[in-house]
């Protein structure tokens, strides 16, 4: 697993952790939490994970672990010397909003038995204070709700490794079939010239030269490309900025055989010329007509 980039997420209970690791399992990492310190030399021995997809491997240690602090330093120390390299996110949060944290979610503070909820968040934040100085990342996330830290967190990675947050689908389908339910756009090509009624044409499908040649040529065709394809390009930034991790995009004919085909294919070829992660799903290519 040398290879992929590896993360380690920490830092203080109740600081949001488990936000920033299901923020990286959708950007593509592959995220184990909870992880003992004193397991991670025998994990990296593992074949990679989801084969060469992962965009990397997020574990997530904290002192749920007892024996993180006492084992940490030397475990990193030793896997660094072998050729190793990680990066460390630190995540923390204000005093205050820990408490009301804890308090909103009735969860137990790792530390607070015996002592309290106030002392157990004062003692976490002075045991890891050597960790937090020697991060790679620290996030404070004290004014960020939860889809803004995702944000955050999606950012730097996304910022240092070229990767791209948001994974786009376009389908194509058939309105008789029904709507794609997991549509967040939805393209209606009904109004162009339908191959479905010319002879030689009916039965290919709209990834065949002779019906993307038809269907291309239809009036208005071009317009519908040049303005949907500006309207894509103008939303898929706004969509990571609001922190979207899956957009579909659903083109529908009325059998979902011909004309919604050839769009679709239209529309993953232009983001596809500047994006990684989009995939073309034609649901309704192989049903009856």
């Amino acid at each position: 697993m040398d290879h992929l980039p590896l993360l380690i997420v920490t830092g203080l209970s109740g600081s949001g952790k488990s936000t920033a690791l299901a923020a990286l399992e959708d950007a593509g990492f592959f995220c184990v939490d909870n992880m003992p310190v004193a397991l991670l030399p025998s994990f990296m021995e593992l074949p990679s994970p989801n084969g060469s997809e992962a965009a990397g491997i997020a574990f997530g240690m904290d002192l749920r672990e007892k024996g993180f602090i006492a084992s940490y330093d030397r475990v990193m120390t030793a896997m660094r010397a072998q050729g190793f390299r990680f990066e460390l996110m630190f995540l923390e949060a204000g005093e205050q909003v820990l408490v009301q944290r804890f308090s909103a979610t009735r969860r137990q503070h790792p530390l607070a038995r015996g002592q309290g909820l106030l002392a157990g968040i004062r003692l976490e934040r002075q045991l890891l204070r050597a960790l937090r100085a020697a991060a790679d990342h620290v996030i404070d996330s004290t004014p960020f709700n939860v889809h803004e830290l995702k944000q955050k967190v999606v950012g730097i990675v996304a910022e240092q490794r070229a990767l791209e947050p948001l994974q786009v689908h376009v389908i194509s389908f058939g309105f008789k079939y029904g709507l794609p339910p997991e549509a967040d756009l939805v393209v209606d090509v009904r109004f162009l010239m339908n191959p479905f009624f010319v002879p030689e044409l009916k039965a290919l499908d709209g990834e065949d030269t002779e019906i993307r040649e038809f269907v291309l040529k239809t009036p208005d065709a071009a317009a519908l490309i040049a303005k949907y394809t500006d309207l894509i390009d103008f939303l898929l930034p706004l969509y990571e900025k609001e922190g979207k991790t899956q957009l579909s995009i659903a083109v529908g004919c009325t059998g979902g055989r011909h004309r919604s085909v050839v769009m679709a294919r239209v529309f993953y070829d232009h983001i596809a010329a500047g994006r990684n992660r989009v995939e073309l799903i034609h649901r309704d290519i192989h049903q009856p007509q």
